[in-house]
């Protein structure tokens, strides 16, 4: 398979966020050749949203995605509800930064319940209950599916399968407004993906999220692996998101508290680019 196009590279600031605030992530993908970005929200509000918004803006970057909506699930009424206003206010940060998705965690059980069935109702309904906004927003809705390690404290959905029939059940006449963010982090291991991917097809494809899976892995939350350095078979998994029409971005998104988050971020940056080019 050849090479990807290096103009498809995104830089999710989670990445470099230990070192780099908003600001500096825009710099540095301005000064690496970098042409996406995705904004974590916390640093959005530090930074402010209109600065935001001229600095990306006057780079030229795209915002392949605002991080993080969801997180819909709690223990009583006042918590879902909180967390469906929540959710419409970064769909408004979203629409400033023209961003091309909110991505979707959706989070895990509420305190004190075993009912991970009752979850994925309420992960539905607070998907329902903000669709009508992204839409008006021009801002789709992108379902991210967690390794099922996070199913109790992040993400009840954990399978692409489970994501796209969410999507079925609420955008049945496709609609649009509602997709899957596919982060091979999290799915590299479904005997279903390639299936599912190609089930999902160019209207549902919203994004996609790369790194790597360590053998051994230290921490199954801050420990993924630059491209190329453990098992995850990256250029077939592009193949089947192009064969079923997804022509996006491929955005960098690594937690690493024992390596890449320690290391000078241009490093970082730059080692994206060329790992981007040889293994994915």
């Amino acid at each position: 398979m050849s090479a990807p196009d290096p103009g498809l590279l995104a830089l999710n600031t989670a990445t470099t966020r230990k070192r780099w605030g908003l600001a500096q992530a825009i710099a540095g993908c301005a000064r690496h050749g970098v042409r996406g970005i995705a904004p974590w929200r916390d640093q959005l509000h530090e930074m402010g949203i209109e600065p935001a918004v001229q600095a990306i803006r006057g780079h030229g970057l795209t915002v392949t995605g605002l991080c993080r909506g969801g997180m819909f699930t709690a223990a009583d009424a006042a918590g879902r509800k909180a967390a469906i206003e929540d959710n419409l206010r970064a769909l408004d940060e979203a629409h400033a930064l023209g961003a091309q998705c909110l991505v979707l965690v959706t989070g895990g059980l509420p305190t004190g319940s075993k009912d991970i069935a009752g979850a994925r109702e309420q992960v539905r309904d607070g998907i329902a209950a903000i669709l009508p906004h992204a839409r008006r927003a021009g801002v789709p809705l992108a379902i991210e599916p967690l390794h099922p390690m996070y199913a109790a404290d992040r993400a009840c959905i954990n399978t692409l399968g489970q994501a796209l029939d969410l999507c079925d059940a609420l955008d049945a006449r496709s609609e649009g407004g509602l997709g899957v963010a596919v982060d091979v982090y999290h799915v590299w291991w479904d005997p279903n993906l390639e299936g599912q991917i190609e089930r999902a097809g160019k209207a549902r494809l919203l994004a996609f999220h790369i790194c790597d899976w360590l053998v051994p892995t230290r921490d199954l939350l801050n420990d993924r692996g630059m491209m190329g350095d453990g098992v995850i078979d990256l250029p077939r998994i592009r193949a089947w998101m192009q064969q079923a029409g997804y022509a996006g971005f491929h955005e960098v998104e690594i937690f690493s508290e024992l390596d890449w988050w320690r290391r000078d971020p241009d490093e970082v940056v730059e080692t994206s680019r060329e790992r981007h080019r040889r293994c994915c």
